[in-house]
């Protein structure tokens, strides 16, 4: 009885390891397929990434964000406002608080390490609340455009203007307005005329130092700006 059944036993479980073998490289193929397609995936999300385009806004509190929390700023605002038009761009925000057209100068070199298509410029209202001299406040930003151009000459520059309160003077006031038009035009810039346009001396929209903006006064700065980048996408 044992020789008799042993050809059938053999032939029964040759073709359930055949069976078996089958179903198992079908799922590894399967698993294989799934793990190409996942890594293509992966791929082509990062060279999509890699190859977006770059907007970096440089500037103070301001474009920081400062007392907000983070993706209040209004570069930060703008990034939404481009995914949601499915636009290959992205922002680098660039801003510290405190900072001064000097202190943007010293570190414009380190911030442009990276490859930048639009560069926006937010610097002078430090300046201005401190009463720098007018002159160094307008060399500065010179520099720092020179220096921005120099390092790509095909990038778009965005001169953001500042206004300040008439503290030091309306001498000094005027002149201080007049810097970015100025610099502007000299330069072929685009210029936002006054970046806390509609923000600026309304407690509603600024924290309680009366200086820097809320979430909500951070939107109509990222309408003020846009009105201006939004062209040039």
């Amino acid at each position: 009885m044992i020789l008799i059944n042993t050809p059938r036993l053999t032939r029964s479980y040759v073709l359930f390891l055949a069976f078996g073998l089958f179903i198992f490289m079908g799922c590894k193929n399967k698993t294989d397929a799934d793990k190409a397609e996942q890594e293509n995936t992966s791929a082509s999300e990062e060279v999509g990434v890699e190859n977006s385009k770059v907007i970096l806004f440089f500037g103070d509190s301001l474009t920081a964000g400062y007392g907000l929390e983070q993706g209040e700023a209004f570069p930060e605002i703008i990034q939404e406002k481009i995914d949601s038009l499915n636009l290959n761009y992205k922002v680098v925000n660039a801003g510290l608080s405190g900072e001064t057209t000097s202190g943007g100068k010293n570190r414009i070199d380190w911030v442009l390490k990276q490859n930048v298509d639009i560069f926006v410029l937010e610097l002078g209202a430090n300046d201005g609340l401190r009463g720098i001299p007018l002159t160094e406040t307008r060399n500065n930003l010179q520099e720092i455009i020179d220096f921005v151009k120099k390092k790509n000459p095909d990038i778009k520059i965005i001169l953001a203007g500042m206004q300040i309160p008439p503290n030091m003077g309306q001498d000094y006031t005027t002149g201080f307005k007049n810097i970015f038009p100025e610099v502007a035009e000299k330069n072929d810039l685009e210029l936002i005329p006054f970046l806390l346009e509609d923000v600026a001396g309304n407690p509603d929209l600024n924290q309680q130092d009366g200086i820097h903006p809320t979430a909500e006064g951070q939107e109509i700065l990222a309408e003020n700006v846009w009105e201006i980048l939004e062209n040039m996408l």
